[in-house]
């Protein structure tokens, strides 16, 4: 469940100025602190441009949340959570419990109740991959949760030391391959997590301008864990082998430092796309290289968030997407010191990544 969510609450939690889209509307001692001892996680500029705001209560087109989790644990939560989709525009809601057994039957459980705004989708329990059996028990369980209403699975994560419960197997580690062809069979997409963004493989000093969010993400250098480039890589590998399979790249695969990576594996490969969720903070600073790589890859590209359900998080993307905006801060998404700028995407682009292309995978 890792992505924007955890770093959201991390950094208004450090919050020393409270902004709103047209600026401040109140100040901490912080504020007054000298520069040259204010502390880099307390830095919060509000911008003085006099240009213009686009607030965007609600999206322009119904939408498909492809990247999302359990965020909620009661009935009157999921019932408070549909409210807000109601509110902001989201059609439909993909809950990845990134679980089996008692945890997955407890999220079928509880969101059930809104079965038209909910799809769970399971985890896999990857322990256990040398012992005997392992490739029927994790199958068996997925048949089971086909029976009761999973229609995907996601989000598998290695970040370098394996997919996550596996003991070190990577995603193209070969006691993968019948899982993934059962995945296949069963007409289940796949959301996977590799590795971090760029940032978080950089040295952690003065020189990483992502520091204040790579910091808490960083990625350990050690033998046993997989660089950057390499964990990336075994996605690709096994996404090219498994080509009856959806496979979904969450965050942009974390390439959005160096897009071209994740270009070339859309390229090889038809049956993978990309999620855009919790990725809003790295990819606004760019915004012209973003909307023509939204333009060259508008039929794989899927909106997510990754980050909760406050409504103000769901329009902070919108605003971003949707609007030619420049140079604002979003305290939903204030993770790094860096102002955000929209895209503006045009309604052709905005339609296929908030739902069309998310029916594609769905096979709706």
């Amino acid at each position: 469940m890792a992505g924007m969510l955890n770093r959201s609450r991390l950094s208004l939690t450090a919050l020393a100025l409270v902004t709103t889209v047209g600026g401040a509307v109140g100040q901490s001692p912080a504020a007054s602190t000298p520069p040259d001892q204010l502390l880099l996680k307390d830095y919060r500029p509000s911008s003085i441009y006099k240009i213009p705001q686009t607030p965007v209560d609600r999206a322009r087109f119904p939408i498909i949340d492809v990247h999302s989790h359990a965020y909620v644990q009661t009935r009157e939560a999921v019932t408070a959570w549909v409210k807000t989709m109601d509110a902001v525009g989201i059609e439909k809601t993909i809950v990845m419990v990134g679980g089996t057994g008692q945890r997955l039957d407890d999220a079928l459980a509880l969101f059930k109740v809104y079965p038209a705004r909910f799809e769970v989708w399971s985890g896999l329990d990857l322990s256990g991959a040398d012992q005997p059996g392992f490739t029927a028990r994790v199958i068996a369980e997925l048949e089971r949760g086909v029976a009761l209403g999973v229609r995907g699975v996601g989000e598998l994560s290695d970040k370098g030391r394996g997919l996550r419960g596996s003991g070190g197997m990577h995603v193209d580690d070969p006691r993968m391959d019948a899982i993934f062809e059962k995945l296949a069979d069963l007409g289940l997409p796949v959301n996977i997590h590799v590795g971090e963004d760029q940032w978080m493989y950089e040295p952690m000093d003065g020189s990483n301008d992502g520091l204040m969010n790579a910091f808490k993400w960083k990625i350990a250098k050690d033998p046993a864990v997989l660089g950057h480039d390499e964990v990336i890589a075994t996605l690709a590998r096994a996404v090219k082998k498994h080509p009856r399979t959806t496979f979904i790249a969450c965050h942009f695969a974390n390439t959005t430092s160096d897009l071209s990576m994740l270009a070339t594996m859309l390229d090889a490969s038809p049956n993978l796309y990309a999620d855009i969720a919790a990725r809003f903070g790295e990819t606004s600073p760019i915004p012209r290289t973003m909307r023509k790589f939204y333009e060259r890859y508008q039929d794989r590209l899927l909106y997510g968030t990754d980050m909760g359900t406050d409504a103000e998080m769901y329009r902070s993307t919108f605003r971003i997407l949707e609007t030619e905006d420049e140079h604002f801060y979003l305290e939903t998404l204030r993770l790094y010191h860096w102002p955000y700028h929209g895209f503006g995407l045009p309604d052709g682009i905005l339609r296929k990544v908030y739902r069309d292309n998310a029916l594609k995978v769905l096979k709706r």
